[in-house]
């Protein structure tokens, strides 16, 4: 017994002192690059956790009448507006994209690009552009009075403000998410395996059930993913058509209430929600891999289409571009010159410098984080920079009223802590000097700043950085790390002096992203940006809620003129691909 004493005791002490061996040779092989990634991960995290928790806390009047009344609407809303996008975006993407990889038909090389370009207009300036022409007083029911001569209440015509109208405008402008990636998986397919299928007797719709569409379920179902996301992040389409959201119910709780706590927690059960689509979207992927064609690469058998069929072909792909671009284009062009404001005055010049200042930032510092966080995963190779890529990749998940409510409650707490130590730091000052240089009221730091709606942004984007700068990074080969270290470069000269170079086309590509991205990003930036500090978007929600839909088209032409170039830059990326791809058709 006496001999068992000591070892008992000394044994904790040993396995203490061996995992704080371990800890210390852990830390220690950490190059600054993965401390650079690991704190970035998790102040991209901040406003997940700080809705997560408080979901714990205590309650609030207000969200007790809000649980009890309008949390089962908001629940219901959301999901028949999710659904609804789900089915619309999936069959306008996979239709398009199976019809421009498979057939010819007139105009194919030119609507394969054009399918693209409604990325380009916001979801809420699609919805302005509609509502002005479909509303009782618009151009298509006045028309539609004058040749019939009917009354006001002789007849029906579909209330485009409902949430199947706010559905209708969300698909019209991301179903370019389903028909990118559809129609990459199905350049990638194996050209073999169609044609065996063909020669096994079954007609062109058959093998696109059977065999195609199967192989490219994983992609088709990431891209579905990534319209929901987008969904669930909508503010501005479903705010002004009067649909109650989770989106909407967030804004109203804090701005109408006054109550960031009830705020937050209608957050945490959108979080609910976002999250859950991302295990439905991870299981259904399952362990799911699509082929790399390239191997043994064979031009895909194209059927040209006559008649009839290429009509078909042409109104299917056609429809899609001239609802989701050429008609908000042309009708908001048409109210912008009959009754909007004049394009290049003093205040929609200083809008355009704000929104391309906030985005051109917002870009730069997504896209400088994504390189970091991204090469030091490269270094590492290990579950530490697999998990911080992960994490910093969430807050694309995440809407944007999420996390401006999110990063409220920490920013406030600094900010709190910030303004007592100025006051009695100044208080100090005048004491011990006499003079008086400072304001009696010390203002925030972060709130209402352009670091927090740039912090907001780099939350919200991450992941578009994260995987495109990645997917660049993935080109280099080993041996290039390799040979710069033979010649002496550490990873910062080997990153600057070779990686960069080699991967400029993917930091560019993720860059023009990001930056057409904020550029339409309306809830962070609402509920974020310092004070008077309107950009194009929210001058365009402005005037919008205010029913002044004319001068609203002159914010929201801008919005669609300034992200079309990077939108046009990319969608002529398409025809390559994949290597070989035939530029048939016509």
């Amino acid at each position: 017994m006496h001999n068992e004493t000591p070892t008992g005791s000394g044994a904790p002490k040993s396995n203490l002192s061996g995992f704080a061996a371990g800890a210390r040779r852990y830390w220690r092989s950490l190059s600054a690059l993965d401390i650079l990634a690991a704190l970035t991960a998790l102040l991209i995290a901040a406003p997940v956790a700080s809705i997560a928790i408080s979901v714990f806390g205590e309650t609030t009047a207000a969200w007790d009448r809000l649980a009890g009344i309008v949390l089962p609407r908001y629940a219901l809303n959301t999901l028949m507006l999710a659904g609804l996008v789900a089915a619309g975006v999936s069959i306008i993407g996979v239709t398009s994209a199976w019809l421009t990889v498979m057939t010819r038909f007139p105009g194919r090389r030119l609507l394969e690009v054009m399918l693209i370009l409604p990325l380009a207009f916001p979801a809420y300036v699609v919805a302005y552009a509609y509502t002005d022409l479909l509303d009782h007083p618009g151009m298509v029911q006045t028309w539609l009075r004058e040749v019939t001569g009917w009354g006001p209440r002789d007849y029906w015509f579909p209330e485009v403000r409902s949430l199947p109208g706010a559905a209708a405008m969300l698909i019209l402008v991301l179903y370019p998410y389903v028909y990118l990636l559809a129609r990459a998986a199905f350049l990638n397919q194996s050209a073999a395996a169609l044609d065996v299928a063909r020669t096994l007797g079954h007609r062109p719709m058959r093998v696109f059930f059977r065999v195609a569409l199967p192989m490219a379920r994983p992609a088709i179902v990431t891209g579905v993913a990534l319209a929901l996301m987008e969904t669930l992040a909508d503010f501005g389409v479903v705010s002004y058509f009067g649909v109650q959201t989770f989106a909407t119910g967030i804004y109203k709780a804090w701005t109408r209430m006054d109550d960031v706590a009830a705020a937050a927690q209608l957050s945490g059960w959108l979080l609910v929600f976002v999250f859950a689509l991302i295990a439905l979207e991870r299981a259904q992927r399952g362990a799911a891999r699509t082929q790399d064609a390239r191997a043994g690469f064979k031009t895909l058998a194209e059927t040209k289409l006559t008649g009839l069929r290429a009509l078909l072909a042409v109104m299917l792909c056609g429809a899609p571009v001239l609802l989701g671009f050429v008609i908000p284009l042309i009708t908001l062009a048409w109210m912008s010159i009959t009754g909007g404001h004049a394009f290049f005055g003093a205040r929609y010049i200083g809008f355009a410098l704000n929104s391309l200042t906030l985005a051109g930032i917002g870009a730069a510092a997504t896209v400088g984080l994504a390189i970091i966080m991204a090469y030091a995963a490269r270094l590492s190779g290990g579950r530490a920079g697999r998990f911080a890529t992960l994490v910093a990749s969430m807050g694309y998940a995440v809407p944007g009223v999420v996390i401006g409510i999110g990063l409220l409650t920490p920013f406030g707490i600094i900010d709190n802590a910030y303004v007592v130590w100025a006051a009695d730091a100044t208080k100090a000052f005048e004491r011990w000097t006499g003079l008086d240089w400072f304001p009696d009221r010390i203002s925030p730091l972060l709130i209402g700043s352009i670091f927090a709606v740039v912090f907001a942004y780099v939350v919200r984007f991450m992941s578009v950085a994260l995987q495109t700068v990645d997917a660049a990074l993935g080109k280099v080969t080993p041996s290039m790390d390799h040979a710069a270290r033979a010649l002496g470069e550490g990873p910062s000269g080997a990153l600057r002096r070779v990686h960069a170079p080699m991967i400029s086309g993917g930091i560019l590509t993720a860059a023009l992203i990001v930056f057409v991205d904020i550029l339409k990003e309306l809830p962070a930036t609402l509920i974020l940006r310092p004070f008077d500090f309107d950009t194009l978007a929210i001058q365009a929600y402005r005037l919008a809620a205010d029913e002044r839909l004319e001068q609203a088209s002159t914010p929201s032409l801008a919005i669609g003129l300034l992200g079309l170039l990077p939108v046009i830059l990319l969608s002529m990326q398409i025809r390559r691909s994949r290597p070989g791809a035939r530029a048939g058709g016509s």
